[in-house]
């Protein structure tokens, strides 16, 4: 009775303390990467609760199109996934993007949580792309490795006729490669950290690199998303707050990463956290409609996908911008600042931009923020 008198006390003096507190439902799912740690952060630091959601987190799925089966079934309402969203909208699943789990709304590129790791014996040179020719890469096709090992080749000037890809789920990348079946493989985190630690000799050729530009989306389905805005918004401000603390508490977010990944060390996955925590970024901008659009053209282009579809359809920045707005979350829009010039400040077939370009958008970097200081 004591107790009860107490809790009634606290729902009096704070009115959004409530006993039984009717929690909004919601069923996410996540790929098993530390990218997308974020999610169980928001579940075990209590953000979800605070915005009013009860949310349960499905067993980590080992590629993003495990997942989207997942949300196909009906055993989710949302998930985090990239690349393989472009396959599934293809294939006539409406898909709406509402957010990112990781990527960039300030610049186009970004690929820091990605890697090519190579064999000791592989013959592939660090710093050399050109070598990887003729030799067998595994990748998780139709996902973001997948399009990184794309990228990788067309910077060397290389086809995927050049190489022999090996369609290989990332656990079992690390086996392979230890194996001698592979000479190497690209995936995300925390898999290249583990096979440098697991694999003797193992040679990580590159990371990152802006080779292309990352696509890390919370999902849903149309129909789904036409009907829960509100509980989207709070969705969105739980795991945006979960990133807060993620960057602010890296080696915490990497303790909780070894609790939702299977195998997971500490060690590794706080060296996972710091590539991690530089692209974890849940705003929307012009740039995260480019980098959608720039994964299907280049899967486009090299024949893998056979058609395509208007990028403006699928993403839904409502709900994202609305939790910016009502947050004070600024963008920097870069992307205004250069287009007008575009083709004279990018480098031609290219992400990036040239020394001028970068020139252009320092100067407007200060602009921003000499106006947001003198507020």
């Amino acid at each position: 009775m004591l107790l009860r008198k107490i809790l009634l006390c606290l729902c009096l003096l704070a009115p959004g303390l409530t006993i039984g507190q009717n929690l909004i439902k919601v069923k996410a799912g996540m790929v098993a990467g530390v990218d997308q740690i974020g999610l169980p952060i928001a579940l075990e630091r209590g953000f979800f609760e605070k915005w009013g959601l009860d949310v349960t987190i499905a067993r980590p799925y080992a590629t993003g199109v495990d997942a989207l089966n997942s949300l196909q079934a009906g055993e989710n309402d949302l998930l985090q996934v990239g690349v393989p969203m472009i396959g599934a909208v293809l294939r006539g699943i409406d898909l709406v993007a509402l957010g990112n789990y990781s990527g960039s709304a300030h610049k186009l590129g970004g690929d820091a949580t990605i890697s090519l790791i190579a064999g000791s014996t592989s013959g592939i040179v660090k710093g050399d792309l050109k070598t990887l020719k003729g030799k067998k890469i595994a990748a998780s096709f139709g996902t973001i490795n997948h399009l990184y090992v794309l990228g990788l080749l067309e910077k060397a000037g290389l086809t995927p006729a050049d190489v022999t890809l090996v369609n290989t789920p990332p656990p079992d990348m690390t086996v392979a490669l230890l194996a001698k079946g592979i000479d190497a493989f690209a995936c995300w985190d925390p898999v290249p950290i583990i096979a440098l630690k697991d694999v003797p000799g193992a040679v990580e050729i590159i990371r990152g690199g802006d080779v292309i530009s990352y696509v890390g989306f919370n999902v849903a389905l149309r129909p789904w998303v036409e009907k829960n805005g509100a509980t989207i918004e709070k969705f969105l401000a739980a795991v945006s707050e979960a990133d807060l603390w993620m960057r602010a508490n890296p080696k915490a977010a990497a303790q909780v990463a070894t609790r939702w990944i299977p195998g997971l060390k500490q060690d590794v996955a706080e060296a996972a956290m710091q590539f991690n925590i530089q692209q974890a970024d849940r705003r929307l901008s012009i740039n995260n409609y480019k980098a959608l659009w720039a994964a299907q053209d280049r899967l486009n282009r090299l024949g893998i996908l056979k058609a395509s579809f208007d990028v403006n359809k699928h993403i839904e920045p409502k709900h994202m911008l609305k939790v910016m707005k009502e947050n004070g979350i600024a963008i920097d829009d870069l992307h205004a600042a250069v287009t007008p010039n575009i083709a004279k400040l990018q480098n031609p077939n290219d992400v990036h931009f040239n020394t001028e370009g970068s020139a252009v958008l320092g100067k407007a970097v200060v602009k921003s923020i000499n106006a947001a200081l003198a507020k």
